[in-house]
């Protein structure tokens, strides 16, 4: 359990380095193409920092409203508020805000930039389908991805990847627009070389960007359901849970490509079977999850 955590947590650290290094290259070529390296890694690194603290500070809002969640009182769905509080004493974290979505399909997600700003979102089609140890099994997954800080990397990540797509083509604009007029000035070896490299970076960035953020997002959600398993001391809770969202496999209605990754389940289908589809999907193969969890002793 904990050797899982520690794996999943260093994969995360790993991929947040990539991004970091597409990142300054593509400032970096910028700058030298245009005149300046260190301008273009100090431009490079505002950016990146306005759009963060952006999404940081307004992430959660636009998450909830995009997919129609309301708050709800403890008086509004008792069992499910104690269940919540239950949880949230034994992970040591401050209550969450509780939303509910109305939609058929279960699923749930959490959102917010840290454990005193964080809500908890679940679809009535969870609600009414799940049992209580099953429901216990999805609040604390999406209680450990608040613990685990999992909203603020996604936050971050996401953030990163807009980063790159703006300076990526800004810098095939660049390329675009001044080689035509550069090209007898910039005969040389060193110049035609920077020229290619950052053409098949600017080309490949956002591919590549697209990739680390689904393989983050793959590996927080094996991630929350070990540390969701270590909390409720009872994994085939979510193991059940993870069967029956697959079983019911209907797409959630206010379902986006932009907060897909949020959700307990692919919100568009939870079944990831071929690895064709594993390497784009923002969730692992759902099988795949139940087979860990039920390999899981705590």
């Amino acid at each position: 359990m904990y050797s899982e955590i520690a794996r999943n947590k260093r994969k995360t650290i790993f991929l947040m380095a990539i991004f970091a290094v597409v990142i300054l290259l593509l400032g970096w070529i910028f700058g030298q193409y245009t005149g300046s390296a260190e301008a273009g890694l100090i431009a490079a690194a505002i950016i990146a920092t306005v759009m963060t603290l952006f999404g940081y500070f307004k992430g959660d809002s636009v998450a909830l409203i995009s997919t129609g969640a309301k708050q709800i009182q403890k008086r509004d769905l008792p069992q499910v508020y104690l269940i919540v509080e239950n949880l949230t004493i034994a992970a040591g974290l401050p209550m969450p805000k509780v939303y509910v979505i109305n939609d058929p399909s279960p699923n749930a997600f959490a959102t917010g930039r840290d454990p005193a700003h964080a809500s908890l979102a679940l679809t009535t089609g969870l609600i009414q389908i799940m049992d209580k140890l099953e429901l216990e099994g999805v609040i604390a997954h999406e209680l450990a991805h608040i613990k685990n800080y999992d909203i603020r990397v996604m936050t971050i990540v996401i953030v990163l990847v807009g980063v790159i797509l703006l300076l990526s083509d800004w810098l095939m604009r660049t390329f675009l627009f001044s080689r035509g007029r550069r090209s007898n000035d910039e005969a040389g070896q060193l110049a035609m070389f920077l020229f290619l490299a950052g053409l098949i970076l600017a080309v490949l960035s956002p591919f590549i960007a697209e990739l680390i953020k689904l393989a983050v997002s793959r590996s927080r959600e094996y991630l929350a359901d070990a540390s969701g398993a270590l909390l409720t001391r009872y994994p085939e809770g979510l193991a059940r849970a993870l069967e029956k969202i697959a079983q019911h496999d209907r797409p959630l209605k206010n379902a986006n490509h932009a907060t897909a990754h949020l959700f307990i389940a692919n919100p568009f289908d939870p079944y990831v079977t071929k690895k064709f589809e594993h390497l784009f999907s923002t969730h692992p193969p759902i099988m795949e999850r139940i087979k860990k969890l039920r390999q899981i002793g705590v």
